[in-house]
């Protein structure tokens, strides 16, 4: 008898043990969950690269353009064909893609940062920096070539944001993101002001720039890209060592530096990472409005408040994006062609008023 009673409550005691199993209902399905939309991303950027390749603003048929990336003989020996599809729509493409990627991470990067969730790259003077160093270029250099305007763009867009940074690291709140936002909307309007005050006593510049900052990837280049990857993928590099600190600065500058981290030095690195990015973008497409604002808040609230799945999925949303509106941006008026940019405001302007008047806005730029 007492060998059975205590034996009982060991069986008990093992039973009310093993009863306890880990639920994988919650945190496992918010892990598998980034990993959908990213490859649902991925899935539609691949769909909408074919279709960037089939669809243009002139005479030749989706079939036609079909048939040559498929191999037909006949169509790969039509020279216009192949002009219209690896010389006209393929470095477009690829532009759109690297544009969307630099936008979708610069966002995500300066929203984490400032952990504001509407803000975007114009904030740190990248805009209006390059903007002006076109309108030198070709006021005073003659620097009328599309080549020749993304070096202007990059060098005024990197140089307008090492003077935000100089600005912004001085005095005791170095570092901070109102510092970073208040030097960046200061030297924009500087900026606003000097390319004005140029632009009002020549005329032929004003006609370049006027195209050059509608925002388009009209005319984009192959030979133009290739010396922007080695500068794209240094950011994304500097991005993605990023993540880590951004993740412990949505806890508040003190629960970063509790952490170990110094939140005026995660700032300046964010900071030069945007300025590359960013930089390049606007080299390439002009000044892109609403992108860089609208891919990571869609990205945020897809994936919740993971700092890495929301980069991750932030640059493949602003690609996707960017190809879709390239690709309406042909289709809308033909035979002419739409600004892309144009049909980004025409998106964006609505959905950032909506954002605005959200009552998630306030809880939107956390990160975990």
């Amino acid at each position: 008898m007492s060998t059975a009673q205590g034996g009982s409550p060991g069986r008990a005691e093992t039973r009310t043990a093993t009863v306890p199993r880990p639920e994988r209902s919650g945190p496992a399905s918010g892990d598998r969950r980034p990993v959908r939309w990213a490859a649902f991303s991925l899935v539609a950027l691949l769909c909408l690269v074919l279709a960037s390749l089939l669809t243009g603003t002139g005479s030749t048929p989706p079939a036609r353009a079909w048939d040559y990336l498929w191999g037909d003989p006949s169509a790969r020996a039509d020279a216009q064909l192949r002009l219209a599809v690896m010389d006209v729509r393929l470095p477009r493409t690829l532009a759109a893609i690297l544009v969307g990627l630099c936008l979708g991470t610069a966002g995500c990067l300066l929203q984490a940062a400032t952990r504001n969730p509407l803000a975007e790259t114009g904030l740190l003077g990248v805009n209006s920096g390059a903007a002006f160093a076109v309108v030198l270029g070709l006021t005073f250099f003659h620097a009328s070539s599309s080549g020749a305007l993304l070096v202007w763009a990059l060098l005024g867009g990197m140089a307008a944001s090492a003077v935000v940074l100089l600005l912004a690291a001085s005095g005791r709140a170095a570092g901070s993101p109102l510092r970073l936002v208040l030097a960046g909307s200061a030297l924009s309007a500087t900026f606003h002001g000097l390319t004005s005050y140029v632009l009002l006593g020549t005329q032929s510049t004003f006609d370049t720039y006027r195209y050059w900052t509608i925002g388009s990837l009209a005319g984009v280049e192959t030979g133009q890209l290739v010396p922007l990857v080695p500068l794209v993928l240094l950011g994304l590099l500097t991005a993605g060592c990023c993540v880590r600190p951004l993740a412990a600065l949505g806890l508040g500058d003190d629960g970063a530096r509790s952490l170990g981290h110094h939140p005026g030095r995660i700032r300046v690195v964010v900071a030069v990472a945007v300025s590359l990015l960013a930089g390049c973008a606007v080299a390439v497409a002009g000044p892109i409005a609403f992108l860089g604002l609208l891919a990571p808040y869609a990205a945020r609230a897809l994936v919740g408040a993971s700092t890495g799945a929301q980069l991750v999925l932030s640059a493949l949303i602003a690609a996707d994006v960017m190809i879709l509106a390239d690709i309406l941006a042909r289709i809308v008026i033909r035979p002419w062609e739409t600004p892309v940019s144009v049909l980004l405001a025409f998106v964006g302007g609505p959905l950032l008023i909506w954002i605005a008047r959200s009552s998630r806005l306030s809880t939107a730029g956390a990160t975990a």
